[in-house]
């Protein structure tokens, strides 16, 4: 499932138009359009930096390798970016990704980066039912086939017969005052 983009492309590209090409202010380009100018000024410099494509939405939630997320974390102390100049140089679209990275790197380490999927984890072990091969079936494999066959359904009549016998004592019960 892809991930809601609050802003087109095409709305991004003509408000960066409009602040770089037609001069006009980021607070009056704001002003007309309902967004905060911080979002603006941080459209520019994703454009300035890496042009259109700085503009465009990334394809569903960006799955990063672990050596990448401990590039940006050591390039952020080692040069002491802040989160916006880390976000633009490395082309992470929020500062919240780098503050989690962060955070896990702090608390667990290496570890901590690797990558997690999310949602509920498959709790169920299931056997796949063996493929029916073309060749015919031995006398000794029909025969067990019948047996397993007529063995479920003495069992399922053996339930149902159970549950009619119960439904007739209960009407029983309510009948009798």
């Amino acid at each position: 499932m892809e991930r809601k983009v609050k802003y087109s492309y095409e709305f991004k590209l003509r408000c960066v138009h409009e602040v770089l090409q037609n001069h006009r202010s980021i607070g009056s380009v704001a002003a007309e359009n309902p967004f905060d100018e911080s979002n603006l000024r941080r459209w520019i410099s994703f454009y300035r930096k890496h042009g259109n494509e700085g503009l465009r939405p990334k394809g569903g939630n960006q799955i990063y390798s672990i050596a990448f997320k401990l590039k940006v974390i050591k390039t952020i102390e080692k040069e002491s970016l802040s989160l916006a100049q880390a976000c633009l140089r490395f082309n992470i679209p929020t500062k919240s990704t780098i503050i989690v990275w962060q955070r896990k790197y702090g608390d667990e380490g290496l570890a901590g980066l690797k990558h997690k999927p999310k949602g509920r984890p498959v709790s169920m072990d299931f056997k796949r039912k063996k493929r029916k091969s073309d060749k015919p079936l031995t006398r000794e494999e029909e025969l067990l086939r019948k047996i397993e066959y007529l063995r479920a359904e003495n069992e399922l009549l053996k339930k149902f017969n159970a549950l009619v016998q119960a439904e007739q004592a209960n009407q029983n019960k309510r009948l009798k005052p």
